[in-house]
C-alpha cells in the first residue's frame, strides 16, 4: 500500500459482528482526525486482510474483546509493532494485558488496591473477616468479576475453579468499600498530560454472578481530581518506564483510582491497552486527542 502525503493512522477496534459497535467515540474520533487532514480509517485489529504496514501509526483504541483472546491479541500487537508504529508499544501492552502488573506497581511504591493472585494449582486461600472481589487478571468490563461477603465462600471457591478450568489465573482483592459512596474516578491522560477526569459508581453489586453482563460504567461524571489524586495518577505513570523493558513512554493513559481505608487515592487499575476515553462525556477533549495522534503520526512517518 503506497504513503500519501496526508498521515495515515489505523484506529484499531474490534468487529461487532451485525451489532452496532459499543464504542461512542471511534466514529467521532476517525472524523475528527479526517477533517485535521490525515488519511484515518478504523480497522478490526483481527481482520487478516489489513495491511498494518500501510499506515504511518496504528492506535490501540477500543479493541475490547482482546481479553478473550488475550494471547492472540499480544501475538497481533508484536506482529504489528514490526509493521509500523504502534500507540500504545507493544512492550506496553505485553505488560498491561496481564494485571498482574498491579504487584509491580506495588512495589515501585505506588499505592494500590492489595491484591493477592491464584493461578491455575495454586490452593484457593479467600478472606474471611470482609468483603472481597474476585476477577481474573486478562478481563474488561467486569468479566468475569464479583463480589462476595466471607460467608459466600463456597460460591466464589467455584468462580475461582471456573476460571483456573479455562487456564486464568484469578485476582483477589479486598472490596474498597468507598466505591459505594464516592464511586471510582478515573483520570486519562494523552500525550503525556492530563486530558481529562470523569467518576463513575460502584460495578459489582452484592449477588450478581461473575458471569452476569454488568455496566462497565455506571453514572458515569465529570470530575475534577484532587491534587492528591493527580499525584497518585503521576506516581504510577512515572513508574511504568522503570518497570517495562526499553522504557516505553505511552501515548494514552487511564488511571482508575479509589479512596482506600486510610483515605488516601489508591490505584485500582492502570489502563494503558484500550481504555475508554469518554469523548462523548468531554467533547471538549476531541482536539487535544486529535493533535497528539497527529503529531505522533508525523514523528513515526519521520522515522521511516
Amino acid at each position: 500500500m503506497a504513503r500519501t502525503a496526508a498521515p495515515r493512522v489505523a484506529v484499531a477496534t474490534y468487529d461487532p459482528g451485525p451489532e452496532a459497535v459499543a464504542d461512542r467515540d471511534l466514529p467521532v474520533l476517525v472524523g475528527a482526525l479526517t477533517e485535521a487532514g490525515a488519511d484515518a480509517a478504523a480497522v478490526h485489529w483481527d481482520d487478516p486482510a489489513a495491511d498494518w504496514a500501510g499506515y504511518d501509526l496504528v492506535v490501540i483504541r477500543s479493541t475490547w474483546d482482546y481479553s478473550w483472546r488475550a494471547a492472540e491479541f499480544v501475538a497481533w500487537a508484536e506482529k504489528t509493532g514490526e509493521a509500523t508504529r504502534l500507540a500504545n508499544p507493544v512492550e506496553i501492552v505485553r505488560w498491561n494485558t496481564d494485571k498482574r502488573y498491579i504487584g509491580d506497581l506495588a512495589r515501585a511504591g505506588v499505592p494500590v488496591v492489595p491484591t493477592d493472585y491464584l493461578a491455575p494449582g495454586d490452593p484457593v486461600e479467600l478472606p474471611t473477616a470482609h468483603e472481597y472481589v474476585v476477577k481474573p487478571t486478562s478481563g474488561a468490563g467486569a468479566r468475569f468479576a464479583a463480589r462476595y461477603a466471607p460467608e459466600q465462600r463456597e460460591t466464589a471457591v467455584r468462580h475461582v475453579e471456573r476460571m483456573h478450568a479455562e487456564g486464568l489465573t484469578a485476582m483477589v482483592q479486598p472490596f474498597v468499600r468507598s466505591i459505594d459512596t464516592a464511586g471510582e474516578r478515573a483520570l486519562q491522560f494523552f500525550g503525556g498530560r492530563l486530558l481529562h477526569a470523569s467518576r463513575k459508581g460502584a460495578v459489582l453489586s452484592p449477588g450478581t454472578a461473575y458471569d452476569a453482563d454488568k455496566v462497565a460504567h455506571p453514572n458515569l461524571e465529570r470530575w475534577t481530581p484532587s491534587e492528591a489524586e493527580l499525584a497518585v495518577a503521576g506516581r504510577a505513570l512515572c513508574a511504568v518506564p522503570d518497570l517495562v523493558p526499553g522504557r516505553p513512554e505511552p501515548l494514552y493513559a487511564r488511571v482508575d483510582l479509589v479512596t482506600g481505608d486510610d483515605g488516601q487515592p489508591w490505584v485500582m487499575e492502570l489502563e494503558l491497552v484500550e481504555p475508554n476515553l469518554f469523548l462523548w462525556l468531554h467533547p471538549d477533549s476531541l482536539p487535544r486527542v486529535v493533535e497528539a495522534i497527529l503529531e505522533a503520526a508525523a514523528a513515526a512517518a519521520a522515522d521511516g
